[in-house]
């Protein structure tokens, strides 16, 4: 099989990754690699336990060390955790060596999603201000992604779709 880029998703948490990522995984016939996952299992303990026991700054860390991981493989779907693509240096790896994708919702579907879930710990305390802050924030980078895909009103397959179709004409 020939080798292809790598195909990143990143986003906001929230956003689908992971899920998104298995459907074009299983299409594609790649691996998926889920970095907050992987850093999951490395550590044993959840990301949640991770933030409350070591700190962002571990966490951050050994997402870097995932993440740089990771995309040196071939003919791998990566999922990055929310803020797997914030670091300048990261994206410019990912860049050089990846298709990157930025599944982009509406801030008010993303708050909505981001509630839904007590798992993620950057969102766990924090107001509808402070995420749509954050959401603010974090799009300056996500805008950098090859691909932007308008996911708003689409479902779970067409925007799987629309990607492999994008990520195939490369």
């Amino acid at each position: 099989m020939k080798t292809k880029k790598n195909l990143i998703l990143v986003g906001m948490m929230g956003s689908g990754k992971s899920t998104i990522g298995n459907i074009i995984s299983k299409k594609l016939n790649f691996e998926f690699i889920d970095t907050d996952s992987e850093i999951e299992k490395y550590e044993e303990i959840s990301i949640k336990k991770i933030f409350d026991i070591k700190g962002e700054n571990y966490f951050r860390k050994l997402e870097e060390t995932i993440i740089l991981k990771s995309i040196n493989l071939n003919n791998k779907v990566i999922s990055l955790g929310g803020g797997g693509f914030l670091k300048l240096h990261l994206r410019k790896k990912i860049q050089m060596k990846c298709i990157s994708f930025w599944l982009d919702w509406k801030d008010d579907t993303i708050i909505k999603r981001i509630f839904k879930n007590d798992k993620r710990p950057l969102a766990r305390h924090s107001s509808k201000l402070n995420l749509k802050d954050m959401i603010i924030q974090r799009h300056k980078h996500y805008k950098e992604a090859t691909y932007r895909i308008i996911c708003e009103n689409l479902n779970k397959k067409e925007i799987a779709d629309e990607i492999i179709k994008k990520y195939e004409i490369q």
